[in-house]
């Protein structure tokens, strides 16, 4: 009965086919090898291109291998082998994209050879490992300026965004710091895909590492004009003020980022003093002494002290910001300094 049960499961597995000698490709010598490995990868036989594959998730650890395995054309290759008709190596494939974008030469190939729309392609696949994969390569690739540019005039915000709606914990993960590196070079795709409407929907997640990151992409998408606007609009802002009291300091770090950003403006301000963020933000001070927290803690607090209302009710922290000033590093220093010179100040 166990055996029948195990059976009944629709759930592709995730393991290698059976057939897969674990000894991998046999590799030729020296420069060799990697041509060969290339030759393989281009094998009418099943067996033979995934054997390939598993021996490349071991040899493009080593950078001077990535650069030599370019050399030889590997990078069209494994571009067609994205669409392969076999899931293992659609997966391999995208492992091994990833393994390259761990480099700063594997990043330059993947733009260069026009890989990051296949790569994307594997966002819908029906194995969750090639799905998973594909979503690491992505974001490693994002990690720099070009390489987040380059998935925005891919067209990919928009596909990321959904996919926040739909996934798996681990994939939403990989997809929310995928979007804060692109949102640091294009907020408009991401605001017209509504990911601020998403992202308050995650405030609410189980995991804190999910909450964390998108109260860190609501400070992203909130930098223009039009985020702060919006997210007044969708009502994110008595969902952050919860969050100020979230167990783990990472969401409450974010969360008291976020505030500040959308603070900035004078509808931010009001909306947050009336949902309660000025007492929030007064007992996490005097509470919480984690330097992440309380730097933006005492950022958020000067945005909203530039309300008169708000300067009103925060005058009671002055002796506190004048104890961090006192005694905290040259950064807590000089935000506290700020603040302070903020809430005392006298038209």
């Amino acid at each position: 009965m166990e055996l029948l049960s195990r059976m009944a499961t629709t759930r592709i597995t995730t393991a290698l086919p059976p057939n897969i000698d674990i000894t991998k490709a046999e590799l030729a010598y020296g420069e060799h090898m990697l041509p060969k490995l290339n030759r393989q990868l281009q094998d009418d036989t099943l067996i033979t291109r995934q054997r390939a594959l598993n021996a490349l998730c071991d040899v493009l650890h080593n950078p001077e291998h990535v650069s030599a395995a370019l050399k030889v054309g590997m990078a069209k290759s494994l571009k067609k082998l994205l669409g392969d008709s076999d899931g293992t190596v659609r997966w391999k494939a995208t492992e091994v994209l990833f393994i390259c974008s761990n480099h700063a030469i594997g990043r330059d190939a993947i733009l260069e050879f026009d890989l990051i729309q296949p790569i994307s392609a594997l966002f819908d696949d029906q194995h969750e490992d090639a799905r998973l994969m594909s979503h690491r390569a992505v974001e490693s690739v994002s990690h720099t300026v070009n390489g987040a540019q380059g998935i925005v005039d891919a067209n990919l915000i928009k596909k990321l965004v959904e996919k926040l709606k739909t996934e798996t914990d681990e994939i939403k993960q990989l997809v929310l710091d995928t979007l804060h590196y692109c949102m640091k070079v294009d907020t408009s795709q991401a605001l017209a895909a509504e990911a601020m409407e998403v992202f308050t929907l995650l405030l609410g997640h189980k995991m804190w590492e999910i909450r964390g990151k998108a109260a860190r992409d609501i400070m992203d998408i909130s930098f223009p004009l039009e985020g702060k606007k919006k997210a007044v609009k969708v009502r994110c802002i008595p969902v952050l003020v919860k969050l100020l009291a979230d167990p783990n300091f990472h969401v409450r770090a974010q969360s008291a980022g976020a505030l500040m950003s959308i603070a900035i403006t004078t509808e931010g301000k009001q909306e947050s003093i009336r949902e309660g963020a000025v007492e929030a933000l007064i007992a996490l001070l005097q509470a919480d002494e984690t330097t992440d927290v309380r730097l933006n803690v005492i950022k958020a607090i000067t945005m909203l002290a530039e309300a008169p209302s708000g300067r009103e009710k925060l005058a009671q922290v002055v002796p506190t910001l004048q104890s961090i000033a006192n005694t905290g590093g040259p950064m807590m220093k000089k935000v506290a300094t700020t603040a302070i010179k903020v809430i005392t100040w006298k038209p």
